[in-house]
C-alpha cells in the first residue's frame, strides 16, 4: 500500500507545474496553477480519486486494530509499555519509596508493642519479607539502571526505548509522551531530552493521504484553494501536520491537516486505559494521590476538542480577543475560507524557538524577558480569563523578530470556572500574606482531599508543613523540596491530585521547564509573584467596589465586606505601589 500512496503522490505532484523557491527548509515548492492543460487536470481528477480510496482504505486498517486478536495484542503492547516505564521510574526513585516503606514499617511495629507478644513476632517476619523484597527490588535497579558509572547511559537507552514505543502506539500516546517530555519533575533528565523530540520529529504520513483530506474537506481542488503549495510538510505532529503554501490574495499561510482515521485511534486507545485504570482501581495504594479515572475523562474531552479544528480556530481568535490590548502577544489569523474539522488554514509566522537562546540572544532578545511575559500571560489566563493554553512546549511558541511571543496549536485549552478561579486566588492570598491555616482550607476546598476524609485530623499536619516553607523567603524556597513534602503528606493523609487541576498543573510545570532553561537563576514564585498581585489586586478591587456600592445603596445580598481581608490587600497594594517607584 507505501508504494501505491508515494505513486499517487508523485502523480498528482507531476500533474501540476513545478517553481522552486528559496526557502528556510531548502524544500521545493510546487506552483498549482488554476489554468492548467485540461489533460493534466483529467490525470488530476483521476489521482484524487484514487487518493481517496487509499484514504477510505487507510482509514479502515486502522480501525481494524481494535477488534478480535489484533485488540487484544494491543491492549498487551499497551500495558507493557506502562508497566515498564512505571517499574522503571519507581526504581530510580527507590531511595525515596524504600524510606516511605521503613517508616511505614516502623509504625506498624509501634502499633504491634502495644498489642501482644505475637503482633510483635509478626511484624519481625513482616520485617524479613520486607528485606527480602529489598533485595530483589536492588537486583532489579542494577539490572535496569545500573551502577553510578553506566547510569546515565542506561538511562539514555531506556528513554530512547520509551520514545520508539510511543511513536510505535500512534497519535494518543505520542500526545501522552509529549505532556510526560515536559516533567523534569517527575522524569530524568535523559527521558526529558529523548521525549522532547516528540514535540518536532513525528513521523509524517503520506503526501497523497493528506492531499485526499485537503479535498475531500474543502471541496475543491488543491489548485483553487491554494495559489502555491509546498511539496513536503515543515512539521509532524502528533494529530496531524503541517504545510506551507499560498493563498491567491497573497497571504503566506501554514495549512494543517488531520490524520487519518484519528477519531477510530483515539476512541480504541482510550478504552484501552480506561481498561488499564479500571485495573489499577483493584489497588487502592496506586490511586490513593490521584484521580487517574478523572484525569482520564478529562483527557478523553480535551484531546477530542483537539481534534476539530474549527473549534480551535474558534479557540484562537477567543485567545486573540483576550490578548487584544497587549502589544507583545501575536496569534495567527485564521482563514475560515479554507478551513474544516480536519484542515486549518492560517498565517504562517516566521519566529525562533522561546528555548533557542544563541539564536533569540544574537537578535538582541533577552530569553529572561521572555519568560518572565509568559509566566505573565498564564496568570492573566488562569487569575483573569478563565480560559488557558493547556499545552505551552516549546514548539506552540515562537518569538517573532519583532520580539512578540506567537501563540500556536489552540486545540488543547483549559476552563476554568469562576468558582475555582475565585478558590485559585484566595490560595494565593493565602499564600502572599503567609497563612498556613487559610492554605490548609484553600486544599480542601479545591478539593485535595478525598471524599468522606475527616478534615479537621489533617488541617493541622498541611499548616506545620507550610509554616515552615512560608518562613523562608520566597526566593528560598524549593520547589523540589516542597514538591516532595506535598508528596510525603499526600501518601500519609488522604490528600490526591483532583481531576480539573490536571491541565493547569502541566500547564505550569510546562512553564517552569522553560523557565529553568531560559533563566538558570529562574524561581517561579518569585517571578511570579509580582504579576500575581497586580492581577489579584485588580479583581479584588472590582468585587470590593462592587460590594460596598451595593452598601451605600441599600442592596445587602450580595454579600459582606470582609475588613480584615480588605487592609491586608490595602497593605499589599501599598507595598507594590513602593516597590515599583523605588
Amino acid at each position: 500500500m507505501k508504494e501505491l500512496e508515494n505513486k499517487q503522490g508523485m502523480a498528482v505532484l507531476e500533474s501540476i507545474s513545478e517553481t522552486t523557491d528559496a526557502n528556510t527548509n531548502g524544500h521545493r515548492r510546487a506552483l498549482v496553477s488554476p489554468r492548467a492543460p485540461s489533460n493534466n487536470t483529467q490525470v488530476l481528477n483521476k489521482d484524487l480519486k484514487a487518493e481517496e480510496k487509499c484514504l477510505t482504505e487507510r482509514e479502515a486498517e486502522v480501525g481494524r486494530k481494535y477488534t478480535g486478536f489484533r485488540g487484544y495484542l494491543r491492549i498487551f503492547e499497551v500495558s507493557r509499555v506502562i508497566g515498564k516505564l512505571s517499574l522503571y521510574l519507581y526504581l530510580d526513585q527507590y531511595e525515596l519509596h524504600r524510606s516511605a516503606q521503613l517508616k511505614y514499617a516502623l509504625g506498624r511495629m509501634q502499633t504491634a508493642e502495644r498489642l501482644t507478644r505475637m503482633a510483635v513476632y509478626g511484624e519481625k517476619l513482616y520485617g524479613v519479607r520486607l528485606w527480602f523484597l529489598h533485595q530483589f527490588l536492588l537486583l532489579l535497579r542494577w539490572f535496569f539502571i545500573g551502577g553510578e558509572r553506566n547510569k546515565e547511559v542506561n538511562q539514555e537507552k531506556q528513554a530512547v526505548w520509551l520514545k520508539d514505543k510511543l511513536i510505535e502506539l500512534g497519535p494518543t500516546f505520542i500526545k501522552i509522551g509529549q505532556s510526560l517530555g515536559t516533567r523534569a519533575d517527575l522524569l530524568p533528565l535523559p527521558f526529558v531530552k529523548a521525549l522532547g523530540e516528540l514535540q518536532d520529529n513525528v513521523p509524517a504520513f503520506p503526501n497523497a493521504i493528506a492531499f485526499a483530506r485537503i479535498e475531500k474537506e474543502l471541496g475543491r481542488k488543491i489548485n483553487e484553494v491554494y495559489a502555491e503549495f509546498e511539496v513536503e510538510p515543515v512539521a509532524a505532529a502528533s494529530l496531524g501536520q503541517v504545510y506551507r503554501a499560498k493563498l491567491f490574495t497573497g497571504e503566506e499561510v501554514a495549512v494543517k491537516v488531520q490524520r487519518p482515521n484519528l477519531d477510530a485511534t483515539i476512541k480504541g486507545d482510550i478504552e484501552i486505559l480506561r481498561k488499564v485504570t479500571k485495573f489499577a482501581e483493584r489497588f487502592p495504594r496506586l490511586n490513593e494521590n490521584a484521580d487517574w479515572a478523572g484525569m482520564l475523562r478529562e483527557f478523553d474531552t480535551t484531546i477530542h476538542e483537539e481534534m476539530d479544528y474549527a473549534a480551535e480556530g474558534k479557540n484562537a481568535e477567543r485567545f486573540r480577543e483576550n490578548f487584544k490590548n497587549w502589544d507583545n502577544i501575536h496569534v495567527p489569523k485564521i482563514y475560515w475560507g479554507a478551513t474544516s474539522s480536519k484542515v486549518l488554514t492560517m498565517e504562517f509566522i516566521h519566529g525562533t524557538k522561546v528555548v533557542d537562546l544563541e539564536i533569540l540572544q544574537s537578535l538582541n532578545v533577552s530569553p529572561e524577558k521572555v519568560n518572565r511575559l509568559l509566566i505573565k500571560t498564564y496568570l492573566k489566563q488562569l487569575l483573569e480569563d478563565g480560559f488557558f493554553h493547556a499545552d505551552p512546549h516549546p514548539g506552540n511558541l515562537l518569538v517573532m523578530p519583532d520580539g512578540r511571543i506567537a501563540f500556536f496549536d489552540f486545540g488543547m485549552v483549559g476552563r476554568i470556572t469562576p468558582e475555582l478561579q475565585a478558590k485559585m486566588i484566595d490560595a494565593f492570598f493565602h499564600v502572599v500574606s503567609k497563612d498556613p491555616a487559610g492554605i490548609a482550607q484553600d486544599l480542601i476546598d479545591l478539593d485535595f482531599l478525598k471524599p468522606g476524609s475527616n478534615a479537621d485530623s489533617v488541617r493541622p499536619v498541611v499548616e506545620k508543613m507550610f509554616e515552615f516553607h512560608l518562613n523562608l523567603k520566597l526566593k528560598d524556597v524549593n520547589f523540589k523540596e516542597l514538591t516532595y513534602d506535598l508528596a510525603d503528606v499526600m501518601y500519609d493523609y488522604p490528600f490526591r491530585l483532583p481531576s480539573n487541576f490536571t491541565y493547569i498543573m502541566k500547564a505550569l510545570m510546562t512553564l517552569e521547564g522553560i523557565g529553568i532553561v531560559t533563566d538558570p537563576e529562574f524561581n517561579f514564585f518569585e517571578t511570579a509573584k509580582p504579576f500575581a498581585k497586580e492581577f489579584m489586586l485588580r479583581r479584588e478591587g472590582n468585587d470590593f467596589r462592587k460590594i460596598f456600592v451595593n452598601k451605600l445603596m441599600g442592596r445587602d445580598d450580595s454579600g459582606k465586606i470582609d475588613w480584615n481581608r480588605t487592609w491586608k490587600l490595602a497593605k499589599m497594594a501599598f507595598k507594590t505601589v513602593v516597590n515599583t517607584n523605588k
